[in-house]
């Protein structure tokens, strides 16, 4: 196969995934390394780039993005934004402070700065206005990543004791299904003691039942 034949396949190749994730995906080279060279798949996501096909959101940060009627291009979800991030690196990230809170319904604050732990390097990736700050955290806190147990426990140290009111039990208990429930119980182990008695009254229905 000639070079420019190779460009070509790797080209299909990472287009036809992109598309195939839809729009809204967020990725990075790593998610090709299977379609072909560094050097290959650089070349084929700078075309992509050009061709106004995908948006560089930093470096070496891609998507494909949303479009809307109002606005245009629609920003990255920051979700999107740190699945890509710990995909990368191969490991999980935990939303924290205002933006966990912000997932679980406890406040109606949409923070200029999204932060997420992690046990990766940390990084900050600012794209348009928003900020995504990832910090380095302790090994016992990422036993609760990619858990419910974890973005609750974060939401609770964002709000701190004294503003877990009846009223963020109430919410939390309407929001969390039966099966989180029984999780943040079981991951109540590497929480502070006074978010696992949270968690005990949060989950009390569970706990009847059991």
């Amino acid at each position: 196969m000639t070079n420019t034949a190779q460009s070509t396949s790797i080209y299909s190749s990472i287009w036809s995934r992109i598309e195939a994730n839809g729009r809204g995906w967020v990725f990075t080279p790593a998610d090709f390394l299977d379609l072909g060279s560094r050097n290959g798949i650089d070349m084929a996501l700078f075309r992509l780039r050009k061709q106004n096909r995908i948006r560089r959101l930093a470096q070496g940060l891609y998507d494909y993005p949303e479009q809307s009627r109002l606005v245009g291009e629609v920003p990255p979800n920051p979700d999107a934004v740190a699945k890509a991030l710990a995909n990368e690196a191969g490991t999980k990230l935990l939303p924290s402070g205002a933006y966990a809170a912000n997932q679980l319904g406890l406040t109606e604050q949409v923070p200029g700065k999204v932060v997420f732990l992690s046990d990766m390097n940390p990084r900050s990736v600012q794209i348009d206005k928003l900020e995504i700050l990832i910090k380095r955290t302790t090994p016992k806190t990422m036993k609760m990543a990619g858990r419910t147990s974890g973005v609750v426990t974060q939401a609770l140290r964002f709000l701190r004791k004294n503003q877990v009111t009846s009223e963020v039990v109430e919410i939390l208990r309407e929001r969390l299904s039966p099966a989180e429930k029984r999780e943040i119980l079981e991951d109540q182990r590497f929480a502070p003691a006074w978010i696992r008695e949270i968690f005990v009254r949060v989950a009390s229905e569970e706990l009847a039942v059991a």
